[in-house]
This record gives C-alpha cells, sequence and structure tokens, in this order.
C-alpha cells in the first residue's frame, strides 16, 4: 500500500516523465533532421551502457579480489612481522649465547694462563694434549717433553691405585674429588699435587696445585708435635694429667706416674679425685677447683695432695680448663710440680722464725743472743755471696780460657799442619839442590808456596774475626757484586741447587772492601751449599733497612740507615745451641778435615769492622738465612779501573825511585829485588826515623812504600803525612799485616795499602800501577 509520501510525489513525476518524453521526441527529430540514425545510436549507447555495465561488473570483481589479496596481504605481514619478531629474539638469544660463550673462553683463558695452578688437557687416549705453563713450571719439562706422556710415566708407582680410583671415578660421575698423590718433575725429584678433574666432551679437563710447600709444613708440625710429645712424655719432674668436664681421668703422663706412684692403667678412667687429701675430697674443693678453671681459665693448685702408698706430697701448679674452637669445654689440664722439699724446709724456716718472734718477745736476754746468731748467720750469708761471686767470676774466666784454648788448640792444629808442609818442602827443596837432583824442585816449591797461601787465608780469617784486618772500603754496589758473583757462585754450589739472585731495587750504595765482602758472600754460599746435601734452593737478596731505636736494640747495632745481604737456604738448619756459637772461631759441625770452623767468624769480624752487624735465623729441617747489615753510604758507587794484564803496564820511568821502609829484613830484601827487577831505583831504611831523613833530603822519591807499625815512635801513617807536607805529589803504598784502623786512619788520593803476605808478582803489578802513569819528580819543592 503506497504511502502519502508516495501519493504526493505522484503527479510530480508524472510531470516529469512527460516532459522528458517531450524533450527525447524533440531530441529525436533534431537528430534526424541532421542525419543522424537514431535507432542505430540507441543500439550502439546500449551496448556502451552493456560494456559499462560489464566494466563496472569487472571492476566490483578486480575491487573484490584487491581486497582479498589486501587482506593476504596483511595477514602475510602479520605472519611476517611475528616470524621477524621471532628472529630478532633468536637473534638476541644467540648473541647472549655468544657472549656467555665468550666469557666462558675467556674465563679457561684466564684460568689456563694461571703460573701458580696446573692445567691439563688429557686426551680420549689418557695422553697429555696440552698443558699451561704453571704445570711446566712445577714439573720442569718443556712443552715438547710432556705432550704426549701418560699419567702412568708422571706418577709413582705406589700412586697408581689413587690415579685408577679417580678414573673410574670420573668416567662414572663425570668427575673427581680432589685428590693428593705425589708426582714426578723432569729430574726425578717428587712433589705433591693436589688433583682435581672434570669430563668435557671426550677429554678430561684437570687442575693441579703444588701443595709441597704446605705438606712438608705438616710434615713438620707432625714432627714438631711428636717432639713436644716426647718431650712432655719424658718429663718426670712435673705430673701432668687431663679429665674430660666431669673428671675422669683421660691422659696420665709418665711425671704423674713419677709423683704420685699410679700407673696410667691405675688412673685412666678414674676420678682425680683419688689424688686429693680426704680433707680436701671432704670439703668439696675438686669441684671447686673445676668450677674457677671453667669461669677464669686456670685455677691455682698449691696444696698437699695424696700419693699411692697414703704419704703426701706438696704440689704447686695449676688446672687449666681446655676449650675447643666453638668454646666448648673438652676438659682440663692439671700441671704441678712436687716441691715437697723446699715447702719443708720453707715450712721449718717459718716456724724458725715463728719460734724467734716468741722469744723476742718474752725474753730480752734471748735477744741479744738471738742478734747474735742472725749476725752470724747474715755474714755466713754475706760470705757466702762473696763466695759465689768469685765462683761465677771463676766460671767466667774457665769459659774464656776455654774459648782460648778452642782457639789456641785450632790454630796450633792448623799451622802446625801447615808448618809441615812448608818445613818439609824447603828441608827436600835444600836435600835435592845439595844431591844436584832439580827434577822436583817445581814440586817442592808448588807444595811450600800452597801451604804458605793457605796459612795466609788463615791468618786473614783470624783478623777478620778479631776485626783486626786491614781494609779497604770503597763505595759498593751491592746488587752489582752480587751479579758478577753469579757464575762463581753456581759453579761453586753445583748444579743440584737452584740459584736464585732476588736484587732490591732502589738500592743503597755502602762503604765496604768489596774484596772481602766477596770472600764474605763465598763462604756463606758455601756452607749453604754443605746444608743441602740432596739438592734445595740458595737465594741470595739484597735490600735497604733502616732500623729505629728498638730494631737497632734487639740486632746490637747503632740506629740508623743500613743495606742488608740476606743468603737463605733449604737445607737442614740449625738447633739453637749451634746457631748461638756459629760465629766461634773453629767451632764447626762438619767431620773433621771438611771445615776449618773459621768462615762464619771472618764473616762476623768483617761485618763488625764495617760497622754492621750479621744475624742467623735458623729452623732446623726448615733452613738457614744469614744477614749481613753494613752502614748506608751517601756517595756513588766507584768503579773499580784498576784490573788489567801486568804484560800492559808501562816500564819504570827514567831514574824513578822507591822508598821501602820496614823493620823486616827479609821482606825489604824482597821487595827491594821486585823494585830493582822492574827498573827502579830501591832505597831502603828499617825504621821511620831513617826514612824521614832521606824524605827531608834531595834524594828523588816517587814511591813509598812503609809498614803501618814502625819502630822508634814513628809510625807508617804519621811517615806518610810529613813527607807528603813537603812532598805533596809523593804516592804512598802501605803495606801491613796488621793494622788498627786508627792506625792506618782513611786514606788519600794516591794512597793505597796491601795486605801481608802477598805474591810479589801481586806487589809489581801495584807498584806498576800506582807508578805506571807518566813520572813525576819526587824530589822536594
Amino acid at each position: 500500500m503506497p504511502s502519502h509520501r508516495d501519493a504526493d510525489e505522484e503527479p510530480g513525476r508524472a510531470s516529469r516523465e512527460a516532459s522528458l518524453a517531450q524533450e527525447n521526441a524533440r531530441l529525436r527529430a533534431a537528430l534526424v533532421r541532421a542525419g543522424v540514425d537514431v535507432d542505430q545510436a540507441l543500439g550502439e549507447a546500449d551496448a556502451a551502457r552493456a560494456v559499462t555495465r560489464q566494466v563496472r561488473d569487472d571492476a566490483a570483481t578486480a575491487t573484490q579480489e584487491h581486497e582479498s589479496a589486501m587482506a593476504q596481504g596483511r595477514a602475510r605481514l602479520a605472519d611476517a612481522e611475528a616470524l621477524n619478531a621471532d628472529l630478532r629474539r633468536s637473534h638476541a638469544a644467540l648473541a647472549a649465547s655468544q657472549a656467555a660463550l665468550s666469557k666462558s673462553r675467556e674465563q679457561f683463558r684466564g684460568l689456563f694462563a694461571m703460573n701458580t695452578l696446573g692445567v691439563i688437557i688429557w686426551g680420549p687416549d689418557q695422553t697429555l694434549e696440552e698443558v699451561n705453563d704453571g704445570f711446566l713450571t712445577i714439573t720442569r719439562l718443556t712443552r715438547e717433553e710432556a705432550l704426549g706422556l701418560t699419567w702412568r710415566a708422571l706418577t709413582p708407582a705406589e700412586f697408581h691405585a689413587a690415579s685408577l680410583r679417580a678414573i673410574a671415578q670420573l668416567e662414572a660421575t663425570g668427575e673427581s674429588k680432589p685428590y693428593e698423590k705425589q708426582y714426578l718433575r723432569k729430574d726425578g725429584s717428587r712433589w705433591w699435587g693436589l688433583f682435581a678433574a672434570r669430563r668435557v666432551g671426550d677429554r678430561t679437563l684437570e687442575v693441579v696445585l703444588d701443595v709441597s710447600d704446605r705438606y712438608h709444613a705438616q710434615a713438620a708440625l707432625r714432627e714438631s708435635e711428636e717432639q713436644l710429645r716426647l718431650i712432655v712424655e719424658s718429663a718426670r719432674d712435673y705430673a701432668i694429667l687431663a679429665t674430660d668436664p666431669e673428671g675422669i681421668v683421660t691422659r696420665w703422663l709418665p711425671g704423674a706416674t713419677a709423683v704420685f706412684g699410679w700407673s696410667a692403667e691405675d688412673m685412666i678412667g678414674r676420678p682425680a679425685t683419688a689424688i686429693f687429701t680426704p680433707e680436701d675430697r671432704a670439703s668439696g674443693w675438686p669441684a671447686e677447683e673445676m668450677a674457677i678453671a671453667r669461669e677464669h681459665g686456670v685455677s691455682p693448685d698449691v696444696r698437699w695432695h695424696l700419693r699411692r702408698d697414703g704419704s703426701r706430697v706438696f704440689i704447686e701448679g695449676h688446672m687449666m680448663a681446655l676449650r675447643g674452637p666453638d668454646d666448648e669445654l673438652r676438659g682440663y689440664l692439671k700441671i704441678g710440680q712436687d716441691v715437697t722439699e723446699r715447702w719443708t724446709a720453707e715450712e721449718q724456716l717459718r716456724r724458725s722464725e715463728a719460734a724467734l718472734r716468741h722469744l723476742n718477745e718474752t725474753l730480752e736476754a734471748q735477744v741479744d743472743a738471738r742478734t747474735a746468731e742472725l749476725r752470724q748467720a747474715v755474714e755466713a750469708l754475706h760470705a757466702e755471696a762473696v763466695d759465689r761471686v768469685q765462683v761465677e767470676e771463676a766460671l767466667r774466666q774457665a769459659q774464656k780460657m776455654e774459648a782460648v784454648g778452642q782457639l789456641t788448640g785450632g790454630l796450633a792444629h792448623d799451622f802446625n799442619n801447615l808448618l809441615t808442609g812448608i818445613v818439609g818442602s824447603l828441608d827436600l827443596l835444600q836435600r835435592r839442590t845439595a844431591q844436584g837432583r832439580y827434577n822436583d824442585l817445581d814440586r817442592y816449591i808448588a807444595a811450600a808456596r800452597g801451604a804458605a797461601d793457605r796459612a795466609s787465608a788463615l791468618t786473614h780469617r783470624l783478623l777478620a774475626f778479631s776485626r783486626r784486618q786491614t781494609l779497604d772500603p770503597r763505595p759498593t754496589d751491592l746488587n752489582a757484586l752480587v751479579q758478577d758473583m753469579v757464575e762463581l757462585l753456581r759453579r761453586t754450589i753445583g748444579p743440584h741447587i737452584r740459584l736464585e739472585v732476588e736484587p732490591a731495587d732502589g738500592l743503597w750504595t755502602t762503604l765496604c772492601d768489596s774484596n772481602q765482602l766477596e770472600n764474605a758472600l763465598l763462604n756463606l754460599c758455601i756452607n749453604a751449599r754443605d746444608a743441602m746435601h740432596g739438592g734445595g734452593r740458595l737465594a741470595i737478596g739484597t735490600g735497604n733497612a733502616r732500623l729505629d731505636a728498638a730494631e737497632a736494640k734487639g740486632l746490637d747495632m747503632v740506629p740508623g740507615a743500613y743495606v742488608a745481604l740476606r743468603v737463605s737456604d733449604t737445607g737442614t738448619g740449625m738447633p739453637p745451641e749451634v746457631s748461638a756459637r756459629a760465629f766461634d772461631p773453629f767451632y764447626t759441625t762438619k767431620p773433621q778435615g771438611q771445615g776449618t770452623g773459621l768462615g762464619l767468624s771472618m764473616v762476623y769480624g768483617f761485618a763488625r769492622q764495617s760497622g754492621g752487624q750479621v744475624r742467623i735465623d735458623s729452623t732446623p729441617g726448615r733452613g738457614t738465612t744469614v744477614t749481613i747489615y753494613l752502614p748506608r753510604h751517601k756517595g756513588k758507587p766507584q768503579v773499580d779501573t784498576s784490573a788489567g794484564e801486568l804484560a800492559d803496564a808501562p816500564p819504570a820511568g827514567a831514574n824513578e825511585a822507591v822508598l821501602v821502609v820496614d823493620d823486616e829484613p827479609t821482606v825489604r830484601m824482597l821487595v827491594g829485588e821486585v823494585l830493582r827487577e822492574l827498573g827502579y831505583t830501591a832505597i831502603e831504611a828499617a825504621d821511620g826515623a831513617s826514612a824521614l831523613r832521606v824524605l827531608q833530603s834531595q834524594v828523588r822519591v816517587d814511591l813509598l812504600v812503609t809498614d803501618i807499625g814502625l819502630p822508634g815512635g814513628i809510625g807508617g801513617r804519621q811517615l806518610a803525612d810529613t813527607a807528603r807536607a813537603s812532598r805533596p805529589a809523593l804516592r804512598v803504598l802501605f803495606i801491613t799485616g796488621y793494622a788498627e784502623n786508627a792506625a792506618l786512619g782513611s786514606l788519600e788520593p794516591g794512597m793505597q795499602v796491601m795486605t801481608k803476605p802477598f805474591a810479589m808478582d801481586a806487589l809489581a803489578a801495584r807498584i806498576r800501577d800506582m807508578l805506571g802513569g807518566v813520572p813525576q819528580a819526587g824530589g822536594p819543592p
């Protein structure tokens, strides 16, 4: 049914359609007049509309297909974005994994680079595929020697079982628990290692730590504990026993048996109250004693106790509470000494004093009598004290004479042997010369010369010990001195001892006789070598030391700055009673004929004479360290430029003259012969006064060779100083067998010193060196 709106619009629509029909008719008529085939045009229009509809339909279809393709594209884009997100997450996970792998590799490289830890990689056939430098350092193998070795080649036979157990555990669980065993070094020596291994694929990663020092320390501790146990158990003057927290005896040492009479079998498991007197047990003192020890850690134990036979013994000691690391009470230790005799005597003395006081209070007459008795007692005590002082002085004198006797006996023994060689060689030399047999003369001369050289060395050692040798101190660099001696020391100590040199940076200069210091260092290294029969480590180190008053007092030195030279070994060490006598002359622990006992004495004397000190730190079984302290010198080290061949020295200058002053005719004769052989004019004088007359005359003198100690009141140094006042260019060579430093003083430029005895060629070299330059006029100005 049409609506009202449709009914209203109906007339208008009809009117429009009528107008449209009229318009179409006019258009058709116009087209006809124009010659247009209207029907054909309408047919073409209908065909065009059909094409248009088809195109519209195709466009609609294409639009639908486009929208469908767009929807599919959007879906694919969403899938691609999801895939891209997954890829980004995978990339992030890969990057994290690579970072973790890189960190793991870096950590492994860090582990492999540790020199204090051995790292080993075993191949599937249980041979070494790779090792780090730490393992090579421990085993002393090269990498080429180590690679390809099996664990059996590195493990002593008695430790194969432990290795097989670790391998079985590794195969079962993938890793082995840490275990200790011995390993072999390249030279066949053994070391203790702590091993742990883990499977990584078809290979095994193993780490090892050298615990030899800890093992040896534990062994030393066990030995020390065993020694302590033996010492404690061998103590018979002290009663030592231990109980549990309830007072039941758990340890009963032989000293307790000696004091109380009960054996260990009698007492272990019984209450310790058995040793208390009945009155102490009745008063509850045993429990009170434990309570005091429990609260304060220790309780005095000074009272009467009971022996097994019923007699009483007075004990002076204490009871200590024994606690563990967690402060838990483990029991009690009771230590006491039998002082019955002393206590009884003191008790009698107290009774006598009480009786004396009683008499003094009651009877005035007895006071005078007792006073007289007391005066006699005091006089007796005074006399006893005087006797004690005299005994102590006699003891000190006896000890001094013992040392002198030991020194004299050693000197007599050594010098008699040396003189026998000298006198015997000279006697045979004289006989063969008288017989006209000259074939063996060189052998006898060499024997006599060797014995004389050993006597000279012995004399120098004695002078060094007594601090009376003549020193030639010069500014010295200890690091350079030690480095120059390294090759000599290596040859001396042998290949079985590892030599380590530890020079200090910024080392100060010291003022000392470098030749004597070299001898001291060589002596210390030889002693260290002899203490390490089976090999070991010898370390030579230097350092600076600034000692305050307290430190210097402990070392018996003057406070100040010192340079230290340390020689440490890993040898047998010395017990305290041996190290206390190590510096005594002729004291040695070496077998007969293997040591004179003067080596350390010489080192001590040289250090003290140089203003320093030497100290020994030694522990049996752990080694010895000897430290030489020498005063610091503010100047720069002096370089020795005097070394050279004798053949390079120039001959004597024309008319050069040398004045020889010595009170020993043989010395003057020998020195004069050397001078004349060198082409010098030799002038001889027997004392300082004769020499001074020569020097004050117009006689030419280019070099003064003089002894230090001369007869006639004018010594060698006084002679040299007096001569130089008028002859400032005069060169002086002191020759001496013994001289106080005060007599020689400090040497000025142009002065040198030689110690008797010396070889004639050495004297010739020194003279040529001192007069080897351009000859100078030695006459007075």
